[in-house]
């Protein structure tokens, strides 16, 4: 067996995967450190009045959500996903929250999207870009989206720098490893980004980057463990033996307050040239 990036496939999920996942993506939306590294860059957009906004693989519906509530954002905002469940997802959020009006969703493939060219202020992927099949296409429809000056925003984790404390060092690096390599189909492509951008018409304009770190007890890091734990097995990278007890291990962590756990995050700021 091999990894495949649950999320990379997510249009091909069965129905238990979906709701794993979608319990994710809102539970981490809940988490104080997440929710304040995506404020952070929200708050330098400098959204124009009547801005119009993309998300391109929006899941379900966590960032636009969130810009929606902000007093300074007026406009409105699309959000693009391959997986028809969890836009459905997104619609009913949006509504519930009274949002229907100014958030849509709708199918689309990230690297081919059917919008007119400039046709938007700003575009968005939110942990998107590691999971892609080809990273360099949807950065570049991104870049065809937005208008001249608009802004693309890249947020995500440098996956290759994920890491769970674990007694057995050598096991403990090999399921990072695994971990990181089977739920992301590009683990290191935030450190490739700042010397691609220029090829894409795109100037970096503002970067800056975050450990995420549990110490003691865990919220986020327990929910990715949780998630994509089962899609270790299913690579069959590492015995399903030794998973199970590195598994268990991380749950004794948490329980009895000596839990470890690290990963940074990057944020960019781009300026279509």
């Amino acid at each position: 067996m091999v990894a495949r990036d649950p999320h990379r496939f997510s249009n091909e999920l069965d129905e238990t995967a979906v709701e794993r996942i979608a319990a994710r993506l809102e539970s981490r939306a809940q988490d104080d450190v997440f929710a304040r590294l995506l404020d952070q860059y929200v708050a330098r957009l400098s959204l124009p009045p009547k801005a119009r906004v993309l998300e391109v693989g929006c899941g379900t519906g966590v960032v636009l959500r969130s810009l929606a509530r902000r007093s300074d954002f007026t406009g409105t905002a699309i959000g693009v996903d391959q997986c028809r469940p969890f836009l459905d997802i997104a619609s009913t959020l949006a509504q519930a929250e009274g949002f229907g009006d100014r958030l849509t969703f709708q199918v689309g493939d990230a690297h081919k999207l059917d919008f007119r060219s400039g046709s938007f202020d700003i575009v968005v992927a939110h942990t998107l870009i590691s999971h892609v099949t080809a990273p360099i296409a949807v950065m570049s429809e991104m870049a065809r989206l937005v208008r001249p000056g608009g802004i693309v925003v890249v947020f995500d984790g440098d996956y290759a720098s994920l890491t769970y404390a674990y007694p057995d060092h050598s096991f403990g690096q090999r399921m990072d490893a695994a971990l990181a390599n089977s739920t992301f189909n590009n683990p290191r492509i935030m450190r490739d980004l700042p010397r691609l951008l220029p090829g894409l018409d795109l100037e970096l304009d503002a970067a800056w980057g975050e450990a995420v770190v549990e110490i003691g007890q865990a919220s986020y890091f327990k929910s990715f463990a949780e998630t994509y734990v089962p899609y270790v097995k299913k690579s069959g990278m590492l015995p399903e033996q030794s998973i199970e007890a590195w598994h268990r291990e991380q749950r004794q962590a948490m329980d009895n307050g000596t839990f470890f756990a690290a990963c940074n995050y990057y944020t960019y700021l781009a300026r279509r040239v």
